[in-house]
């Protein structure tokens, strides 16, 4: 499958803070990693300077939280520009953000919100995803996201949504095992009917990560393992679309680096067995 020529990395870790240092001596047999492009927006620093280093030895994608692409309020051109500017600065695989709105009226709410399923969002986010694919010069992976409500105006699936804002812009789409998960336990959805209805053709990239079991909901914390459930719906979908590129998540508790190369090496034999299975069965 061409997807948009996007390279399969392998198996990648989000890189954060406190391995900074881990990453730049030790030199970890990982395949890439994900960096959130605002923490790197940056005039100078070190910030910079350690992503200059890691560049260097690895391949990087640039993944953003405050795109706010769902939003009314006009695109944050200075953004785009800055966005742009970094891009072209550190070539990155390719670059996603989140099908979500941030903020309204100039307010910035610091969360990733659901949007109404709806044929007018539809038309009204691809549009937005054009004219960001058009300012960075490179195609766009939207990624969906774990959500607690539903909208009374919806009128199609969460999968149905993102698959028809993908082909509508003509962008890409970073698939999130676990917030599938969690949005199916919350919504009470059939998570394997959401992997077998997304386009083939429009996956590149997988997250994994860990969430909070309330009982009643599930919460995307990324502050646990990755859950038995969540690697087995990992498999299901590595079976549907192949090996994809994919990503360990931490953003809290975070462990020392060694404990999330446990979980890659997880997700690279699971991964390698699962294709394994789909071939046999492509071929029997």
């Amino acid at each position: 499958m061409n997807r948009f020529g996007l390279p399969d990395l392998g198996v990648g870790v989000g890189l954060r803070r406190p391995h900074y240092s881990h990453v730049i001596t030790e030199r970890p047999s990982v395949g890439w990693f994900e960096v959130i492009a605002e923490n790197f927006i940056v005039d100078g620093g070190r910030p910079l300077q350690v992503l200059e280093q890691i560049r260097a030895n690895y391949p990087v994608v640039l993944h953003g939280v405050s795109l706010s692409i769902g939003s009314t309020d006009p695109l944050n051109r200075q953004h785009l520009k800055n966005l742009a500017r970094l891009a072209q600065r550190f070539e990155p695989a390719w670059v996603s953000d989140h099908l979500c709105w941030t903020g309204v009226g100039g307010h910035n709410l610091h969360d990733l919100l659901p949007l109404p399923y709806t044929d007018e969002a539809v038309f009204h986010v691809a549009g937005r995803i054009r004219q960001v694919q058009e300012a960075l010069e490179r195609p766009l992976l939207i990624e969906n996201v774990s959500s607690y409500l539903t909208y009374a105006d919806s009128a199609m699936t969460e999968w149905d949504f993102l698959s028809a804002i993908a082909e509508e812009a003509n962008c890409g789409i970073l698939l999130d095992i676990n917030n599938i998960f969690v949005s199916a336990f919350n919504h009470r959805f059939s998570p394997t009917e959401y992997i077998e209805s997304v386009p083939l053709d429009r996956v590149v990239q997988f997250h994994l990560a860990g969430h909070s079991d309330y009982g009643f909901y599930l919460l995307d914390t990324h502050d646990h393992p990755i859950r038995p459930e969540v690697w087995e719906l990992y498999e299901y979908a590595v079976r549907r679309f192949g090996r994809v590129s994919t990503l360990i998540e931490r953003d809290d508790n975070i462990p020392e680096f060694p404990e999330l190369m446990i979980e890659a090496n997880e997700a690279q034999r699971r991964a390698q067995d699962a294709a394994s299975g789909q071939h046999a069965l492509a071929t029997s």
